[in-house]
């Protein structure tokens, strides 16, 4: 596919603002329309040599059409008026034979809007490194990796990547809104080698929405080598209860089982161990869990947006901070207006949605506040337990709340880590590990759009020899 550099220019809000307008001529009593434009770089080298390179550009439109209280959606990747007419006429088609559901439709006409703040999400110095530069921005990390210890012996390889993005929302309640966003990101994966050739493997990464935010190659391939050195000589350990320390990067996973559980999808399909828990008491009092799609960061007197940050939903109602844990108590729900309605409650402005198909839900910045103690501090109090630093498998219940995965990480005896784990699961229960959880530590850090700091949490089972 060609870069976004050579697509021609094109008025994306008259683009969106056409196609429903068409729809609406044609008979919708509602219609919204999405365009999103894009364009990507990633490359992948291993010992040096480039194993993959991506460079792509995309445009694409999406239209979802209201006959009253049926709905139908359509998308295509042809922006040409004759293929936008047939996009209108097939999606109107399907929309008649559609059945009613009381709750569709789109939102009531005064909650649209978007945020007042002039959100800086998007960067031009992220193009700013020509392609061979890219490369060996890549190569820098693997080879910094390459180079800490003798014992990395190999590599999984190096990457880095840079996309771009912009998107537009039109409906015909006279909304429109549109918005830019860049990411780049650096990532490496080294391989180190044990005396009895067994190998071991770990990886470290940095993402941003600026160059200037980045971690420079040298600091990614060497943190990466690191990580990877600390895991030789893992064995097993034995079955037990013991605590377990969730390293940050880890602890956010749980987050996002927090964050599916209280998806309104899920509340009211009664597939989560959450639905009918509002208001009630779900997590012990030092638990507060905030989604956030206004964020903005301050970082070397550089302002900029959250990865889950932006100026208005999927359906165009206003970003908003909502605390869905508050000193343990389920308080919110994560809901779109479909959702909402379903449960008789109001958005929280989490809708989202690809180009074909009805908003779903999506978070902003999902986090879990940070406490006071350092991950040194956490680990200092431990008499026996182990630091998780991956997981594996997908042994999640969110019915049952029910947690079993595949685990590795470094054992701690007496505030020491002493060897390094692996081949063991750890279960417990999403619901009970949320009430148990006995430190938090202070290093909040969004390596994506949910984060959670380093965890303590008592009294999961470990299964090992």
């Amino acid at each position: 596919m060609a870069s976004s550099s050579t697509l021609p220019t094109t008025d994306l809000l008259q683009l969106a603002a056409d196609a429903v307008a068409a729809a609406t001529r044609a008979g919708a009593t509602a219609a919204e329309s999405v365009v999103t434009e894009g364009d990507e770089f990633s490359v992948d080298v291993r010992l040096g040599q480039v194993e993959t390179l991506t460079e792509s550009g995309s445009r694409a439109i999406g239209l979802r059409v209201f006959d009253g209280h049926r709905v139908a959606t359509t998308s295509s990747s042809d922006l040409s008026p004759d293929s936008i007419a047939q996009m209108v006429r097939s999606a109107l088609d399907l929309c008649r034979i559609t059945s009613e559901d009381p709750c569709a439709g789109l939102p009531d006409d005064s909650a649209f809007g978007t945020i007042p703040d002039d959100l800086p999400l998007a960067f031009d110095d992220v193009n700013s490194l020509p392609g061979p530069d890219r490369i060996e921005w890549a190569r820098r990390a693997e080879a910094a990796a390459l180079a800490v210890d003798p014992r990395i012996k190999n590599s999984d390889g190096a990457g880095f990547s840079v996309r771009t993005g912009h998107r537009v929302l039109v409906n015909s309640r006279g909304f429109s809104n549109e918005s830019r966003r860049t990411y780049c990101s650096l990532a490496c994966m080294p391989i180190a080698q044990e005396n009895d050739g067994k190998m071991q493997r770990d990886y470290w990464f940095s993402t941003a929405r600026t160059l200037r935010l980045l971690e420079s190659p040298e600091s990614v391939g060497r943190e990466a080598a690191r990580r990877t050195l600390r895991r030789l000589g893992a064995r097993r350990v034995p079955t037990q209860r013991a605590s377990i320390v969730f390293s940050k990067e880890i602890a956010r996973s749980l987050l996002s089982h927090l964050f599916e559980a209280a998806n309104g999808d899920s509340v009211y399909r009664g597939a989560s161990f959450l639905a009918g828990k509002l208001g009630q008491k779900i997590a012990g009092d030092n638990i507060n869990v905030v989604d956030d799609g206004t964020l903005v960061f301050e970082q070397d007197g550089l302002r900029y947006g959250g990865f889950g940050t932006a100026p208005c939903d999927a359906e165009g109602l206003p970003t908003r901070r909502t605390t869905v844990i508050e000193n343990g108590v389920l308080t919110s729900y994560l809901l779109n207006t479909y959702t909402a309605r379903k449960l008789g409650m109001q958005s929280t402005a989490n809708a989202a949605r690809s180009l074909a198909g009805n908003p779903g839900i999506g978070g902003g910045n999902f986090f879990l506040q940070p406490g006071t103690q350092t991950p040194r501090q956490i680990i200092d109090t431990i008499q026996k337990g182990l630091y998780v630093t991956e997981t594996m498998g997908f042994g999640v219940n969110l019915v049952t709340g029910d947690y079993s995965l595949g685990a590795a990480g470094l054992w701690i005896e007496d505030g020491s880590f002493t060897h390094a784990v692996e081949e063991v699961t750890i279960a417990g229960n999403l619901a009970e590990m949320f009430h148990n959880i006995a430190a938090i530590g202070n290093d909040l850090t969004f390596r994506g759009a949910t984060a959670s700091p380093t965890l303590h949490i008592e009294g999961m089972t470990i299964a090992g020899s």
